[in-house]
């Protein structure tokens, strides 16, 4: 696999960073639903930090094994066309893009026959391994002063020991509206039982409805996104202020 970052060459720690020059990491787990990627993204817009969607990387395996006409249960299978997974994925949050190859596939790993695939290549245990360490040097090697990495496992196994630590999450019957809304050209009965079937089976994989020691909490049921926004960056400074002793 191959790995693509922002435009920005690499050089001097940028300051704000870490102590090692590393870039800060604001660690962001939750289930689907919850409004992770959209105040991820916010949250690292306001605070200049780089974005980095984890669960693209499995979107675009599964929508790698789609296109190669693989069953995405079968982990065999799947270990086989991850040998020529060709991955790469903007950290920018003003020119977001993903691709396999030479091909965007930015829109496409949204579709629904990708979601509906993604579980099956995830739960592949060595692919995970491989992804973690995959985001691990992304993240490493980005000049930036810091990087919001969200997914399902990132607080706990992705970046445990990361500075800030987010579990953001909403009652179901609030996130599902919310994808509801987002994909209006899909029936909201559907989209919820769609939601509910990824959380059961992703809850198989991992635990990301549970906040581990040391994750803060944020419940954005009776949130609007600006609110939620205000919330996580609330989390960031307090937890970053206690850290530098401010």
């Amino acid at each position: 696999m191959t790995e693509s970052l922002l435009k920005p060459a690499f050089g001097a720690p940028v300051e704000g960073s870490s102590p090692d020059g590393a870039p800060v990491v604001v660690a962001i787990d939750g289930p689907a639903g919850s409004g992770k990627s959209s105040v991820s993204k916010a949250a690292a817009q306001r605070l200049g930090y780089g974005f980095l969607d984890t669960g693209a990387a499995y979107r675009a395996l599964a929508w790698h094994a789609l296109e190669h006409g693989v069953d995405t249960s079968d982990a065999t299978a799947v270990l086989e066309v991850f040998g020529d997974f060709d991955y790469s994925i903007s950290l920018d949050t003003a020119d977001r893009w993903v691709r396999v190859g030479s091909v965007d596939v930015t829109a496409a790993i949204r579709e629904p026959r990708v979601t509906d695939a993604v579980s099956g290549v995830a739960r592949v245990a060595p692919v995970r391994h491989a992804v973690t360490e995959l985001f691990r040097r992304l993240v490493a090697s980005a000049a930036l002063p810091g990087v919001v990495v969200e997914g399902r496992d990132i607080t706990t196994v992705v970046f445990p020991d990361a500075p800030v630590r987010i579990l953001l999450t909403a009652a179901p019957e609030v996130r599902a509206a919310r994808r509801s809304a987002e994909l209006t050209d899909q029936d909201a009965a559907k989209v919820a039982a769609a939601l509910h079937k990824r959380d059961a089976a992703d809850s198989t994989v991992v635990d990301f409805l549970t906040a581990a020691e040391g994750v803060e909490v944020v419940d954005s049921t009776h949130l609007d996104f600006a609110q939620t926004v205000d919330a996580v960056l609330s989390v960031v400074e307090n937890t970053m202020g206690a850290r530098d002793g401010r």
